[in-house]
């Protein structure tokens, strides 16, 4: 694991500063040792490379001491042999037997779902990146691509800013906290009032000004030859279109 981390891992853990405690090296810890760190260390700012088992039991350790299972989620990443990323989002797991008892039995229960969503949103997210990047020049793909990225960041905008205003469930706000149903509809709440902002109910108008009339015979006292070859002689670009810069050039050879 340690050359694995060291060949294509440890450059970017020195660049967030997550191995400033250990000498700017990986620290090697069985599990039960690793066990007694993460309660120590409990203002974050360290990162763990771990096995999967051993992962999945501190990540859910560092929930717990965080107060929330809801905060689990675990993302695994890999490459295929042409390159491309292979991604899975996994939620908490083994953690909420208890509340989906309480649910079947019909009682009242307050699951933080913040795990389960984050992992929904990520896989949302690659399944679109995986269909864009296969299908690039596709305008129906880059439009649904647009729409997924849109709605994930928008819809983690809205969990996240009703856990800020102090709207969570009981694990984040004790016995005032929401139940499982309220919450979500908290949410929805949030998320549709969101999503109705960025959506205007009709299209801004084209500003456009047109061009002055000039007439006939007025255009007939200008000799039209020569003043198209001005204006070819300071279109650049040959755009049709002077900038700024080549009409006040032309303005300053004039005398203007």
């Amino acid at each position: 694991m340690k050359k694995v981390f060291d060949d294509e891992y440890k450059d970017e853990f020195l660049k967030q500063g997550l191995l400033d405690r250990s000498g700017g090296d990986l620290q090697h810890l069985i599990s039960d040792a690793a066990t007694m760190q993460l309660i120590r260390w409990t203002d974050g700012g360290f990162g763990m490379a771990a096995h999967n088992y051993d992962g999945d039991m501190l990540t859910d350790q560092i929930a717990q001491v965080h107060r929330s299972p809801g905060f689990i989620t675990s993302n695994l990443v890999g490459r295929n042999d042409d390159g491309s990323y292979i991604k899975e989002f996994e939620a908490s797991h083994g953690t909420v037997t208890d509340l989906w008892l309480d649910h079947l039995a019909g009682k009242e229960t307050s699951l933080n779902p913040l795990g389960l969503v984050e992992a929904l949103l990520g896989a949302m997210s690659h399944a679109a990146r995986l269909e864009l990047d296969e299908k690039p020049n596709d305008k129906d793909v880059q439009e649904m691509h647009a729409f997924v990225d849109n709605f994930q960041s928008t819809l983690r905008t809205a969990l996240h800013n009703t856990f800020r205003y102090g709207q969570g469930t009981r694990d984040m706000c004790g016995p005032t906290g929401f139940t499982t149903e309220d919450f979500i509809a908290k949410v929805a709440w949030r998320l549709n009032r969101y999503l109705a902002q960025q959506v205007e109910e009709q299209a801004p108008p084209e500003l456009k000004e047109g061009d002055l009339a000039v007439p006939k015979e007025k255009l007939a006292e200008f000799d039209q030859k020569a003043i198209l070859k001005l204006f070819e002689k300071y279109d650049k670009d040959g755009s049709g279109k002077i900038d700024f810069k080549e009409f006040s050039k032309m303005l300053m050879k004039m005398g203007v």
